[in-house]
């Protein structure tokens, strides 16, 4: 296969294997790895470069962090359920909006403004409870916990692949911020097409209705813990960045959620009176060690990818077949974010490529037109990715079947796409 086949059609080979795995019941960690295993034969890695990959993904830094920030963060979780704080977050939030498909919304929305992996998980628990009165199903609530979640990466400051864009392109972060911003507008729009055919435009009875400012401070009150666990995050990671040396810097944000997140923990536990024997029940849940199993299964799969240049395969593949700047603006970074599940890694490996490639078609003034394109397009890769870990987390939360979720994403995701294209358009 891989002297004959070129390396787009073996990329979405394994992707495949990977979903009818997934779909013939394995667990997602074991089809992960098989995927990842797969991956490096068809892309000429011998068994034990495989093998090597793989260890070299488990024994990085990153690797270990973020499997210690999702379990966490399903601690978290998990305590706030327990604890029956949760259900009491749910009453003050209904208290706040008086629309169903709003309350649904605004949640996910809320938590999407706070990048953190695996963030999904935290607003999942909300949508199910009001989703279970709507009478939806797994897949229903799946794709509105995922799709809300995701409203705004395009531009949202905080964002990494945000930052690292505009210090790629010498853009101000500002003007980048102002161009990208109607693309969350058109997010938001279609997600909530198909959101319409789902629910019923009812409103909450007259007992959540809004009750006004001591509404709000109960529902903050009891939200306390997730801004613990994110805000302080977000600055102690900022700090612990500027201050750390070497290896250590490189997961200085990671370093400062999992601070965070202990301290939330603790929070739920202390203020719950949660007693011992329940905090041991939730740390040592079955579900945790699937979870680390997984996360750990996602990245060697990253790895062996890695090991495997098939990104740079793909890429040498597109510019030889002398496909068009726009269509190499959009395809590009899909292809690396289908492939990857992550902002970062399209932004990284396929904007030097495109911004080189404008400079070269003489087209250095409409950089930031072709930016737009292709930063929609590589999130649109994001979304659909089946390594994308907020989308794993949100199909087994709900035990959601993920054929029947990406039944309702692909329109939403091409509206992104034509959205961009006409946006692109205008622009140029």
């Amino acid at each position: 296969m891989p002297d004959v086949l070129p390396a787009v059609v073996r990329i979405f080979f394994v992707f495949g294997l990977v979903l009818a795995a997934i779909r013939f019941g394995w667990s997602l960690g074991s089809a992960f790895l098989g995927g990842a295993f797969v991956l490096g034969l068809v892309f000429a890695l011998p068994p034990g470069a495989i093998a090597v990959a793989a260890l070299r993904a488990l024994a990085d830094l990153k690797t270990l962090s973020l499997t210690v920030v999702v379990s966490l963060i399903l601690v978290l979780s998990q305590s706030l359920e327990a604890s029956g704080q949760m259900a009491r977050l749910l009453d003050r939030f209904k208290g706040l909006v008086a629309r169903q498909r709003l309350n649904i919304v605004l949640f996910p929305a809320l938590i999407g403004l706070l990048p953190m992996p695996g963030g999904a998980i935290f607003s999942a628990p909300m949508v199910r409870n009001i989703g279970a009165e709507a009478r939806l199903g797994g897949a229903q609530m799946s794709f509105i916990n995922y799709w809300f979640r995701h409203l705004w990466e395009y531009w949202w400051p905080l964002y990494p692949g945000v930052l690292l864009t505009t210090n790629l392109a010498a853009i101000d972060l500002w003007t980048f911020v102002g161009a990208l911003f109607p693309m969350t507008l058109v997010a938001a729009a279609a997600g909530y097409l198909p959101l319409r055919r789902m629910m019923p435009a009812g409103r909450l009875g007259p007992g959540g209705r809004p009750v006004g400012g001591a509404r709000v401070g109960l529902f903050f009150r009891e939200l306390t813990p997730v801004l613990i666990a994110i805000i302080p995050g977000i600055l102690l990671g900022s700090l612990l960045e500027a201050v750390l040396p070497g290896p250590a810097a490189a997961v200085s944000k990671e370093l400062g959620l999992i601070a965070a997140l202990c301290a939330a923990i603790g929070w739920v536990w202390r203020t719950n009176r949660m007693p011992g024997v329940q905090r041991r029940r939730i740390v040592l849940r079955r579900e945790m060690l699937a979870m680390v199993y997984m996360v750990a299964a996602i990245l060697v799969f990253k790895g062996v990818l890695l090991d495997s240049h098939a990104v740079d395969a793909v890429s040498d593949e597109l510019m030889r077949w002398q496909i068009p700047l726009v269509a190499i603006a959009v395809t590009l970074p899909l292809i690396v974010g289908l492939v990857a599940g992550i902002t970062i890694a399209f932004v990284g490996s396929a904007f030097p490529i495109i911004i080189s490639l404008v400079a070269a078609y003489d087209a250095g003034g409409q950089t930031l037109a072709y930016l737009i394109l292709a930063m929609t397009g590589g999130f649109v890769g994001v979304l659909l990715s089946p390594l994308h870990l907020c989308l794993v987390l949100s199909n087994q939360y709900f035990k959601a079947d993920p054929v029947s979720v990406y039944r309702h994403l692909w329109m939403p995701c091409l509206a992104l796409i034509l959205a961009a294209l006409g946006y692109f358009a205008l622009l140029t």
